[in-house]
């Protein structure tokens, strides 16, 4: 089929000799591509929207294709969930628990310590039954349920939840994995030692426990004395080391007590220097070593990770370290080494390389994920790090054989070397037969859930092949043995009867359905783009020639645009006639021209035309009054644009502008005349205030010839001004308004202190002969005024001040006590942090921060006009419009000069309020109820230096207390805190540690592995 654009101009060739009018039935058969031949499958690539007899690429390809099942379902397949034969069962991390299903799974392949739990008397188990679901009540029947389940399930993993809930662990919080070991045997230890098998009573002990001697031996005498004490991990410094040896070796080394750590020799009667050291025993089954890779740091007051590579053999000698060898096995066997990936000490994920000691295959323990470790070389201990920032400073150095080598092991678990020929019994464990009953319950379900999901999937594909069966049917039966052309098709009588019958929808439309006045609609529009040009080209002549008889307005925005818009608007109406849904029949072709954007025009920066000749119609729908923006042309060139533009509103020359706007536009210019002629007015009679000449000064007064002082809103002058400056521009002021400053009662609301010490920002001072020309150009609502009386007293003459109205005690008391509430609960306030340098002395720029908010220097220019709706800074808005005075002093102004003072400064100009940010100097958001730690946090962000380096203050006070709320400390919005640092700490992983550290550690508080 030949290409869209090709066959679009094909079908509508005809419209060059055939005018609207004179449309037939072939014509209309033409435009809807009737005859046009069918494709076969095959033959396009894609469905030709040009020809609505091609059925090629409407989907059939899905349905008449080989079918995948998958497509039919979301259900994923149960076997999935299953576990694969001569495999382990794998544990469900819920959140941060990966450190406990590591020793879980360490302690289950113990077989001797799995064999003793299955011994532990259960008469919960036992007399369970199996209709009803299985809840373990103490830690041993958890543990025996769960190691039975990792025994004999058949799920790929299991949900350990029961046994964490019952242990209290919060799942959403990484603990210390190594003090989880000790404490959990050691909560083993207590609940076994109260069954009634006496076997079972020291199991903890006999697998774990070793015991060793602190020998201390006098320098004085040579007297010895050893105290026994017994051990169920030994905890090995890694710090400085290379090697297991080395580790094992600092452990055992002389240790010198001197100084005020003398030890008292019982021979000598005295404290005496002395040599103390560790000397083992004997050791157990299992060897536990704890790997000290989590320590505390002293210089930053929390735990860091030490990723130092550590080797360790396979096969472990500790004949060397033993006091007495004698009796004793000496060579023990690697069987796990748990792991900690990542650099923190605060975050990562935990896994575990475990031995089977049946078929001594290594397996990776990953929660729910359990591979086998295979390959020539072995390498345990080794895994990928977690979101490490900076590369290892130390390459991983080369193992001999036998050896393997880790920078993330932080437990080694060695087990006594069995002999060869040992028997098959102690390599295998049998699950009691009241627990297997219990598995056996818990692997019915999960065949039952299994069956469930595949039944499930079975329908869903059965459906889905009906419905392939049904389509592929239909699709035999849609070719045939709008102008939406493009999107519609034509089929069979019968296809179409079976579509409407199965899926209902409307209209039916056939070969009468065919739109004549579309296609005579499309005709013409095609017809008219085909004459544009030439048209446009005659307009533009016939424009140029002197209009002598009738002409016509146009605007000449739209006369310079005019070919622009045509075409568009023919374009629109095209794409309307080919995607007519029946809405636009009958409808002019500027129906909806209005939603039109027309174009940047060529010459000019004239508004975007929507409508030939709406730049001539003013709001009223009249001609326009701007004579400068129309053009009269002859009647002539209207018929051709009326052709283009049929909607377009008509304006002949004798048509007069709107009466309404000439009544409007006179009215405006005498409201401006008057305006000017009352602002020179008010301006000359208070040339003063205006020019802020000559204003009062409450710490002057009362040395000047007057008694008395008025008082008005600062807000009313300000206004005033803006009218005087720009008359045509600003509304006039006709009202006072000092119920500003005045409170419900009718009292005062400052003192004359208050108006010394800041106040003054509020309200501007009048001479009495400026009162009196005000009282009577404007409306006063409120005569306020501040008067001084000199008494003489034995101690001297004195000056006392009064205020008239009145000042009101209990609304200023309630307005200095929300004062201060508004400063202590604040919230989204701004406070500035000052860093200091060495020399102790705060940055200090004359220049402020390029990357200010906003410029200070756009604030200090002619105050604008205010806009309308714009709400004043310093005055709150009710509902009503009525203003009220903001009842906050959160910018008190430095000087005690009001207003109207004389300080250098410029007509117009007011001075900013606005803090200046100084160079090294940066803001916070916070709150009054954030924490100083919180803050501190912020900071760290900023400045890069860890809470425990800063040291802060605000006015010399330092902030200290890292749990009190920053209300509580005095910090205020607009706060300056000075910020000390001390050096900051090394490396990327400390610094990442404190990010961690959200709130204080709690361990294991609160737990069951602590009795709770």
């Amino acid at each position: 089929m030949a290409p869209r654009l090709q066959l679009e101009k094909a079908v509508w060739r005809w419209v060059e000799s055939v005018k609207p009018e004179d449309i037939g039935q072939e014509h209309m058969e033409l435009a809807y591509r009737i005859s046009l031949p069918a494709c076969k499958r095959g033959t396009c690539r894609r469905n030709c929207k040009g020809n609505p007899n091609c059925l090629v690429g409407i989907g059939e390809q899905t349905w008449l294709g080989e079918i995948d099942e998958n497509v039919f379902h979301n259900i994923d397949d149960p076997n999935s969930e299953r576990r694969e034969k001569n495999t382990f069962v794998g544990l469900t991390n819920l959140g941060a628990t990966c450190y406990v299903n590591t020793f879980l799974q360490v302690w289950f392949h113990n077989l001797e310590l799995r064999r003793s739990l299955y011994q532990c008397y259960n008469s919960h188990a036992q007399e369970h039954d199996t209709e009803s679901d299985y809840e373990p009540q103490s830690i041993c029947e958890h543990l025996q349920y769960l190691f039975a389940l990792l025994q004999n399930s058949n799920r790929k993993y299991i949900d350990p939840s029961g046994l964490v809930k019952a242990l209290g662990l919060d799942t959403g919080q990484q603990q210390d994995a190594q003090e989880f070991s000790k404490l959990f045997l050691s909560l083993l230890e207590d609940t076994l030692s109260k069954q009634k098998n006496p076997t079972l009573q020291n199991v903890i002990q006999q697998q774990f426990c070793g015991q060793f001697f602190y020998v201390t031996v006098c320098n004085q005498c040579g007297r010895s004395s050893a105290l026994p004490s017994r051990f169920y991990e030994l905890e090995l410094n890694i710090q400085g080391h290379k090697n297991l040896a080395g580790c094992v070796t600092e452990f055992l080394k002389d240790e010198k007590l001197d100084g005020d750590n003398r030890y008292f020799c019982e021979s000598c009667h005295s404290k005496q220097n002395a040599t103390r050291r560790i000397r083992l025993h004997s050791l157990p089954p299992t060897l536990n070593l704890q790997l000290m890779r989590f320590i505390f740091d002293r210089q930053t007051g929390h735990k860091k990770k030490l990723n130092t590579y550590i080797s360790f053999p396979e096969q472990l000698d500790m004949a060397p370290f033993l006091e007495v060898t004698k009796d004793q096995k000496c060579v023990y066997e690697l069987s796990a080494v748990l792991i900690h990936r990542g650099i923190s000490a605060y975050s990562g994920h935990y896994i575990a390389h475990v031995k089977d000691a049946h078929t001594c295959d290594w397996y990776k323990f990953n929660d729910e994920e359990i591979e086998r470790m295979e390959g020539k070389k072995l390498q345990l201990g080794t895994e990928e790090e977690i979101a490490e920032t900076v590369k290892s400073q130390t390459r991983k150095p080369k193992c001999s054989k036998g050896y393997h080598c880790s920078r993330n092991a932080y437990m080694l678990v060695y087990k006594i070397q069995e002999e060869e020929n040992l028997d098959a019994s102690k390599t295998t464990v049998q699950v009691p037969e009241f627990l297997q009953r219990l598995v056996d319950q818990d692997n019915h379900k999960f065949e039952e859930w299994c069956s469930e999901m595949a039944d499930m999937r079975k329908q869903s594909v059965d459906k889905g092949k009906a419905k392939h069966e049904e389509v592929k049917e239909l699709y035999e039966l849609l070719p045939a043995r709008d102008d939406k052309v493009g999107d519609a098709k034509r089929v069979s009588q019968k296809a179409g009867q079976v579509l409407y019958e199965r899926y209902g929808g409307g209209p039916r439309l056939d070969g009468s359905t065919l739109c004549r006045e579309c296609v005579g609609q499309r005709c013409r529009v095609l017809r008219l783009k085909r004459q544009l040009n030439e048209d446009h080209k005659e307009v533009s002549n016939l424009v140029k020639r002197t209009v002598s008889c009738e002409g016509y307005w146009v605007g000449k925005t739209s006369l310079r645009s005019w070919k622009q818009l045509a075409l568009e608007q023919l374009e629109k109406d095209e794409h309307e006639s080919k995607t007519s849904n029946g809405q636009s029949n009958g409808k002019g072709r500027d129906a909806n021209s209005s939603q039109d954007c027309g174009p940047e025009l060529s010459e000019g920066n004239e508004e975007e035309m929507k409508m030939f000749n709406e730049d001539l119609v003013c709001s009223h729908g009249g001609l326009s009054i701007l004579d400068t923006e129309r053009k009269l042309v002859s009647s002539e060139v209207w018929t051709k644009l009326r052709t283009y533009f049929p909607k377009a509103q008509e304006f002949t020359q004798d048509q007069g502008p709107c009466p309404q706007c000439l009544t409007l536009e006179q009215e405006e210019k005498d409201n401006e005349a008057v305006s000017k002629m009352m602002a020179l007015d008010q301006k000359n009679q208070l040339l003063n205030l205006f020019h802020e000449k000559n204003r009062p000064i409450l710490t002057k007064w009362p040395e000047v010839d007057t008694d008395i002082l008025y008082v008005v809103p600062l807000f009313f002058v300000d206004e005033w001004r803006k009218f005087i400056r720009r008359p045509t521009k600003s509304s006039p002021v006709s009202n006072v308004g000092n119920s500003l400053l005045v409170c419900t009662h009718g009292g005062f609301m400052f003192t004359y202190d208050s108006l010394i010490n800041g106040d003054t920002r509020h309200i501007a001072l009048l001479w009495p002969s400026e009162w009196e020309v005000i009282s009577k150009l404007f409306i006063v609502d409120q005569p306020i005024s501040i008067h001084c009386f000199k008494q003489t007293t034995p101690t001297g003459p004195t000056t006392k001040y009064t205020t008239q109205p009145d000042l009101c005690w209990e609304c200023r008391e309630g307005f200095l006590f929300q004062q201060q509430k508004d400063l202590r609960e604040y919230t989204q306030a701004t406070v500035y942090i000052r860093k200091i340098i060495a020399d102790k002395r705060m940055i200090k720029e004359v220049v402020p921060e390029l990357n200010a908010s906003s410029s200070e220097a756009e604030e200090e220019k002619e105050e604008q006009p205010k806009v309308a709706g714009e709400r004043d800074p310093d005055f709150s808005q009710s509902e009503d419009g009525a203003k009220r005075l903001k009842l906050s002093d959160g910018n008190i102004a430095e000087g005690v000069a009001s207003p109207g003072t004389n300080t250098n400064k410029l007509s117009g100009i007011r001075r900013s309020t606005r803090h200046r940010k100084l160079r090294g100097e940066k803001a916070l958001i916070v709150s009054a109820n954030q924490t100083l730690k919180e803050l501190k946090i912020q900071i760290m962000h900023a400045f890069s230096v860890a809470p425990f380096d800063q040291h802060l203050s605000i006015d010399g006070k330092s902030l200290t207390d890292d749990s009190a709320t920053l209300g509580s400390l005095g910090v205020i919005p607009e706060s300056i805190i000075s910020l000390k640092a001390d050096e900051p700490i090394a490396g990327f992983a400390a610094m990442d540690d404190v990010y961690q550290v959200g709130m204080p550690e709690e361990g294991f508080k609160g737990t069951g592995l602590l009795g709770h």
